[in-house]
């Protein structure tokens, strides 16, 4: 009997799985695999900080990059979603059915943590938008609310890029507080370089039209207020009665299907997935590896197979402080620093090569298993 498998979202985690169940199951002709975007535009995420800073990078479609690969590309926003009947409803009111589906839709910046932020503040979600604002006459302040790792590139590559431009980042903590002591302290070196201020130590209680107000009283002005801080997943899952954790993630097992529905299979930034050392954390470090292994389990359940259980560890957290400076801040499994680190020069050549762009591996995988990231989890992601 034909087995429809069903991923939904084209980011780096469902492009991944998609292609990778093809080519796993091409000698198996009753099995389709359909890839579901809103768009046909690929959107690099580990840019779009370059993109809205003004930097002209290369577009990518979707179609182009599943050509020969086996995958059916359907555009269209999925609307719902009916676990029951396996079967999701898209914008255009097309019916899609499914005995597998993979839910790949990744997050949005949640700009509903504090009053205004949704209505003036920009994020990195449409960095062309931003990067228009950011060129019109009269701009001459920018304001960065959030001091992760997000942030803190934002910020880097607005001031390397709009160097009339004063950028302040405002952090409830240390900027990267995740990593380590030294890494922190090259980081400060490279902000006073770029000229950006820091303003720590510092929560956001409202955003203006013209600036922030921080929860002790005192305004901030910017002409351009950057919203990075905090993430929302889509509520199409637990809309569908899918068993789902406080921020929408599908909760799911070992082997990363559904605790509620075991033909549902969740990844990347949709899936609350935990190891023993903790929660994985949405990143693409973490993103791809959950959607390579959901691909391989769900063929092995096609071939009558058992799955497998993911295994997971961190390896490091790459920094771009503009387009001539880096830093790589290696880490434990548990994404805790450790003391070894690259800088500068090297850093910026270790993340083009290492962590730049997942797109030729999506090539790849149209012909090979290939394993495009690095992993402390054992043999079970390489």
């Amino acid at each position: 009997m034909r087995k429809n498998i069903v991923v939904v979202g084209a980011g780096y985690t469902g492009m991944m799985c998609a292609v990778r169940i093809a080519h796993r199951t091409r000698r198996d002709r009753d099995v389709t695999v359909t890839l579901v975007n809103p768009s046909d535009r690929f959107v690099e995420r580990l840019r779009t900080h370059q993109t809205a800073a003004g930097q002209d990078l290369a577009v990518h479609r979707i179609p182009d990059l599943l050509d020969g690969s086996g995958v059916v590309f359907r555009q269209g926003r999925v609307t719902a979603v009916d676990a029951e009947k396996r079967r999701i409803t898209l914008d255009d009111q097309g019916v899609l059915k499914y005995d597998t589906i993979v839910f790949a839709l990744g997050s949005r910046t949640d700009t509903s943590i504090v009053p205004g932020a949704d209505e003036y503040a920009f994020t990195l979600d449409e960095p062309q938008r931003l990067a228009a604002r950011l060129a019109e006459p009269g701009v001459a302040t920018v304001a960065v609310c959030g001091g992760g790792l997000t942030g803190v590139e934002a910020a880097a590559e607005i001031a390397e890029s709009h160097p009339e431009l004063k950028v302040t980042l405002v952090s409830r903590g240390e900027p990267a507080a995740m990593t380590g002591d030294r890494a922190r302290a090259y980081l400060a070196k490279a902000f006073e370089r770029l000229g950006v201020s820091v303003r720590s130590g510092e929560a956001v209680g409202k955003v203006l039209v013209d600036g922030i107000e921080l929860t002790d009283g005192t305004v901030v002005q910017s002409d351009v207020t950057l919203w990075t801080t905090g993430v929302r997943v889509p509520a199409i899952a637990a809309a569908a009665g899918i068993a789902t954790d406080k921020s929408g993630r599908v909760v799911v097992d070992a082997e990363l299907r559904s605790v509620s529905h075991p033909d549902v299979f969740a990844i990347g930034d949709a899936a609350a997935v935990k190891q023993k050392w903790g929660d994985i954390h949405g990143t693409c470090q973490s993103g791809i590896p959950t959607g390579t292994h959901a691909a391989d389990n769900i063929v092995r359940l096609l071939h009558g197979r058992p799955p497998k259980p993911f295994r997971f560890g961190y390896f490091h957290q790459p920094l771009s402080l503009g387009r001539r400076d880096g830093l790589i801040q290696f880490t434990r499994a548990d994404d805790t620093p450790r003391r070894a680190m690259l800088t500068g020069r090297a850093a910026v050549l270790y993340k083009e090569t290492v962590s730049g762009s997942p797109i030729k591996f999506f090539r790849l995988s149209r012909r090979f298993n290939v394993y495009p990231y690095l992993s402390k989890g054992g043999r079970t992601t390489r």
